[in-house]
């Protein structure tokens, strides 16, 4: 696939790198930034155009006439809708994405409907996405992901075991004598770094990072067989009043008493005028005794967004130090992420890697709907639809156990219209189901999207 990515900035480039490791892509990146491009195509194998992403002779330098798909990822929404409306108008760029900052954008969905005049297929907001994320694990304390699918009628939770958790120290099969009324699937374990194949007579371990799958309600279930479960958050501290920290307050503020601390005055001001009952306070986030003034030992999380990650990193260590039970940070740098959730900060929150999977929805071939990139983008969740008869499909027809899956790839749930079924070996998959895919090793993506992949004779 003929790919063009416009900007370079840390969406753009995790976006490169996700695409450009798949042999089957082109991939083509444009920036004004000629430095930061220079640097960019000594990393990967790329090709590179500098100049503005909406101008139409940049737009056909880089390829657009025989482009597949334009993803838009400039920090501007304008020249991100502008470039879009270009490549089809001028170029007939069949896909169009954009990437959509301003709530005022977001909030009026029927300007990107079809016919509406701006050409453009789909839109993503990192912003909105990392506040859905963060908002699921307040939801699910003692998770470190959990991800939708099939509206979230499933959905995929990853936690950490625990020494005293009641499956830990056991194996896996065991899990249906403790919870007989609950069907779960493990799809994935890590440990210590390394994939380890989640069989029957796997035996879980502390310290082990598990991915289940799960019906939506039963989630808090399973959860308990892995370590003791939290007590839901009450008080929740947000550093940072940008983008990310404003949506969250207003997420949270009508079910949890949230306070939000903002160095700038301007925008401290506009939070407080914006918000209902979220306290807002003008202070620095990493000064401790600012914390301590606002109790943030008593507090249930503390989440640092603001726009500086080294900000981020030392205000959720300085907040878990002084007695906060669990703080996240955002952190923009892969690196960083892994480093610190080694230490004392429980969550690092990645937005690169949250919105990739957004993107990779619309390049997996085969009827793929959802993906999520996982572990640093090593990783991936995804929800396919089995599509044909016997004849036309490799999926519908056969059982779970003789489907031809490569190595790390595991079938962990199959979606029937409003039925969830865990996929056991015996399970037969019909045309139109939805089967959620973990796969350890992304390398195998193409693999997988063969398998519902059909044959010309199939409209």
């Amino acid at each position: 696939m003929k790919i063009i990515i416009l900007g370079a900035g840390q969406v753009g480039r995790t976006a490169a790198y996700q695409l450009s490791r798949e042999e089957a892509n082109e991939i083509t990146v444009v920036d004004t930034d000629d430095d930061l491009l220079r640097e960019l195509q000594d990393r990967l194998d790329i090709r590179t155009i500098c100049g503005n992403a909406s101008h139409p002779n940049i737009l056909e330098a880089a390829g657009c006439a025989s482009a597949d798909l334009v993803i838009a990822l400039t920090h501007s929404d304008e020249v991100n809708i502008v470039a879009c409306h270009v490549a089809w108008t001028l170029f007939k760029t069949p896909t169009k994405i954009a990437r959509i900052r301003s709530q005022d954008y977001a909030q009026n969905q029927e300007l990107f409907a079809e016919g509406s005049g701006f050409a453009v297929d789909a839109w993503v907001s990192p912003e909105e996405l990392v506040t859905q994320y963060i908002e699921q694990l307040i939801k699910h304390p003692g998770a470190l992901q959990v991800l939708d699918f099939a509206d979230g009628r499933v959905r995929l939770v990853a936690v950490r075991a625990v020494e005293g958790g009641l499956l830990v120290g056991q194996p896996i099969r065991n899990i249906r004598n403790h919870i007989p009324t609950i069907d779960t699937r493990v799809a994935a374990i890590y440990r210590k770094g390394r994939s380890v194949k989640p069989q029957g007579d796997t035996v879980i371990e502390p310290g082990d990072e598990v991915f289940f799958l799960a019906a939506r309600d039963d989630i808090r279930m399973v959860m308990s067989e892995l370590r003791k479960l939290e007590k839901p958050a009450g008080r929740i501290v947000i550093a940072g009043g940008g983008n990310i920290g404003l949506r969250l307050a207003k997420c949270l503020e009508s079910s949890y008493q949230v306070k939000l601390i903002e160095r700038d005055e301007r925008r401290a001001r506009h939070a407080s005028e914006t918000l209902r009952s979220t306290i807002v306070l003008t202070g620095d986030v990493s000064d401790e005794e600012l914390l301590l003034e606002e109790n943030i030992d008593s507090a249930d999380t503390f989440i640092a967004v603001t726009n500086a990650e080294e900000t981020n990193i030392l205000a959720a260590m300085l907040a878990k130090r002084l007695g906060c039970h669990k703080v996240m940070a955002l952190i923009n740098k892969p690196s960083f992420a892994e480093l610190v959730e080694s230490g004392s900060i429980d969550v690092a929150i990645a937005p690169q890697n949250i919105t990739i999977g957004s993107l990779l929805a619309h390049v997996r071939r085969g009827d793929v709907v959802q993906v999520h990139s996982l572990r640093r983008g090593a990783a991936e969740a995804i929800e396919a639809i089995a599509h044909g008869d016997e004849t036309e499909s490799k999926v519908v027809g056969q059982q779970v156990g003789s489907i031809p899956l490569p190595s790390g790839t595991t079938i962990g749930a199959v979606v029937r219209g409003e039925d969830v079924l865990m996929a056991h070996h015996d399970v037969v998959i019909a045309e139109g189901d939805h089967l959620i895919l973990f796969l350890t090793d992304r390398r195998h993506v193409e693999a997988v999207e063969k398998l519902f992949q059909l044959g010309v004779s199939y409209i």
